[in-house]
């Protein structure tokens, strides 16, 4: 049967620009869709033609059925790609188009309807001889039922939403106080992203790891697997980062894990591509955790590992052809690993952010890199949608590589205008426990149990970040001391005496010119050893790159008057170069100390205020809720932080709320 001539890509941002890629490699024509949020959305202006589909919030557009229809039938498309997110996972979205005569490109709706519930997949997966987690797989009525099947299976246990997927709806309990909390919370949150509040209970494994199967089918009953993905490095349930193969997995492993998972998709009759995801213990035992009937994140480690185009064939099986792929032909080559970069602050507990991105600039492609996004330079990180800015794949023939690979593709990354958590992934690449291949679930909270802090300069590191400040700065002044038409008597002196401000450390420097001028370098004298660097870099470059003593650095720099802000090894440094006589008088003027904020609750995000569980007049205790916040569609829990009384409320349950805006202040 011939392709389709045209395909609607029923999203948005980077996976939109991934369908599209494909479409156009194999001369199909690509309609994207947009919101009044995406109007300038690089989707909506790459694809061959782009429609409106309604205002910013999704359930008025990207999740509108009538308008994606009506979309279909104004443009001609016979077919619609769903993405990840959004409709991709709606079997009534997936039926609709079906009694519209247009192609879904994904599973048959009752297959999308039998596996996108939860309790219905994990029966169906007990009867095709998977393994299951032990839990309780029946609507829950009330947090008290919850309770009493919690104690039953015995804690801890995680509460998941019958409807949910992308790690929404999921809480872990650890006694009944918690449990309570997460039952609601959990609730909510299932309701407000899937319009189904219904919750399930299973066991928690402890140390677990995630590990899915890629698995692809056609509509003739033909069904393989691509090998596993390893995605336990997780936070509240979002994948950060994710490699093929896993570093926990041998053959026998892979052979019974990838045999289960073609079995269920054989007894589900499931054609296109999916992934049955599971959770492994330490042992190497494997349980059904859930499948995944559409595209995923993190498909481009499968892609490269196995050299095979999943979009593609998910429009090829769609389009009725077989797959001309066996089992047999399938082996996963070399090492891939993925980094997801959020717009977040890993410095403030990763809390969203948002705003216009003024800066962007990514590391160039290769058969070693891969970058997917949808951002650019002027464009904006929405409150309304999932906060990535893109993912960055490296690829290499062993696992040291590949992580060496993405250290230099993430330093290559410059992002400014929104935080981001390039910092945090590169400090990621470099966690020995990673580096082994140690990975559970729960490695952030274990690795950063107070929240990700830069590690400390080692001297070494010090001493690098004070040769490049040096030099960035001598740069700046030679630059003013050539400048010409200087009014006598007032030229520019250049002293060999300078002081660098190292995150408060006052390191005094003595400089003189390389050999063949400033424009090769500088001899920097530093705690009575010398460092040679060495460098072509030119002021406003982005991208620092030099040698110091011979050995090749690499570093993202700007200039932050009277400063400079560089990144090194996951850390962000700030610092300052000054002539040796003002660093002396610097040092005299006692710090500024900041204004006490303790009688105020504010919001640690920006985001909706969902509700106040206080009134005026109240006492609070440790400990006590105080309001919800949701941001990025997760609702965020506030609690009191020590006792005190309600003075005034400064804010009103629906407000949109900025950062640190003040909603609560006690007497």
């Amino acid at each position: 049967m011939p392709l389709f001539d045209k395909i609607l890509i029923a999203n948005r941002g980077e996976i939109a620009l991934r369908v599209h890629r494909t479409c156009a490699r194999l001369g199909i024509k690509s309609v994207a869709i947009f919101s009044d949020a995406d109007k300038y959305g690089l989707h909506a202006r790459t694809c061959d033609e782009a429609y409106r589909v309604g205002p910013p919030p999704a359930r008025e557009s990207y999740l509108d059925m009538d308008r994606i229809v009506e979309a279909c039938k104004e443009t001609g498309a016979r077919a619609v790609h769903p993405g990840y997110g959004f409709l991709s996972e709606n079997a009534k979205f997936a039926q609709r188009l079906a009694e519209e005569g247009i192609t879904f490109i994904g599973p048959n709706p009752d297959v999308i309807s039998m596996m996108g519930d939860k309790i219905a997949a994990n029966r169906k997966a007990q009867e095709a001889g998977v393994p299951t987690v032990p839990g309780h797989w029946d609507t829950i009525p009330d947090a008290d039922a919850a309770a009493g099947i919690a104690s039953d299976i015995g804690y801890p246990v995680m509460l998941k939403a019958a409807a949910g997927g992308g790690g929404k709806g999921i809480r872990i309990a650890n006694d009944e106080k918690e449990l309570r909390d997460a039952f609601r919370l959990a609730s909510s949150e299932a309701r407000s992203a899937f319009g189904d509040d219904r919750v399930f209970i299973e066991k928690f494994i402890v140390r677990p790891r995630h590990i899915e199967i890629q698995v692809l089918g056609d509509t003739h009953g033909h069904v393989i697997h691509l090998g596993e993905r390893e995605c336990s490095i997780q936070r509240r349930h979002q994948k950060v980062i994710e490699e093929a193969p896993s570093p926990f997995v041998s053959e026998e492993m892979r052979r019974h894990m990838g045999e289960a998972s073609v079995n269920l998709a054989k007894a589900v009759g499931y054609s296109s591509a999916g992934t049955v995801e599971y959770i492994v213990d330490q042992e190497g035992n494997f349980f059904f955790l859930e499948m995944n009937t559409r595209l995923q994140v993190e498909h481009a480690v499968t892609e490269m590992t196995t050299e095979t185009d999943l979009v593609e064939w998910m429009i090829r099986v769609a389009a009725g052809e077989e797959l001309t792929l066996a089992q047999s032909d399938i082996h996963q080559r070399g090492w891939a690993i993925e980094a997801r970069i959020y717009a977040e602050d890993p410095n403030r507990g990763f809390l969203p952010s948002t705003g216009r991105v003024t800066r962007f600039s990514a590391p160039e492609e290769s058969r070693y890199v891969r970058v997917d996004n949808s951002v650019y330079e002027g464009g904006e990180i929405s409150l309304f949608y999932d906060p990535m800015i893109a993912k960055v794949t490296t690829w290499e023939r062993e696992r040291t590589k590949a992580v060496a690979e993405m250290r230099r593709a993430l330093d290559e990354f410059y992002i400014k205008g929104v935080q981001h958590n390039i910092a945090f992934l590169t400090a990621l690449m470099a966690n020995p426990r990673f580096l082994s291949g140690d990975l559970t679930t729960g490695f952030i909270n274990e690795e950063y149990p107070d929240g990700f802090i830069p590690a400390p300069l080692e001297d070494r590191d010090r001493d690098d970040i004070v040769a490049v400040a040096v030099l960035m700065h001598l740069r700046y002044v030679y630059r003013a001391a050539r400048t010409s038409e200087q009014m006598p008597g007032y030229h520019r002196i250049v002293p060999p005496e300078w002081v660098a401000v190292v995150n408060g450390e006052f390191c005094p420097v003595t400089v003189s010119e390389a050999e063949r001028g400033s424009e090769e370098g500088f001899d920097i004298t530093y705690a009575d050893h010398l460092m040679a660097v060495r460098s072509t870099w030119q002021i406003g470059d982005v991208v620092l790159r030099c040698t110091i003593n011979g050995q090749p650095r690499r570093f993202k720099v700007e200039r932050q008057p009277p400063g400079y802000h560089v990144y090194h090894l996951g850390a962000e440094i700030d610092v300052v170069v000054y002539r040796a006589d003002v660093a002396e008088m610097l040092q005299r003027i006692p710090p500024r100390k900041p204004k006490d904020m303790s009688k105020y609750l504010q919001s640690p995000m920006p985001g909706l205020l969902r509700s106040i569980a206080v009134s005026v007049g109240e006492k609070v205790g440790t400990g006590d809720e105080l309001a919800v916040v949701e941001a990025m569609k997760m609702e965020n829990l506030l609690r009191a932080t020590h006792p005190g009384k309600v003075k005034k409320i400064h804010a009103e349950e629906g407000d949109s709320l900025k950062y640190n805006q003040i909603i609560l202040e006690f007497e």
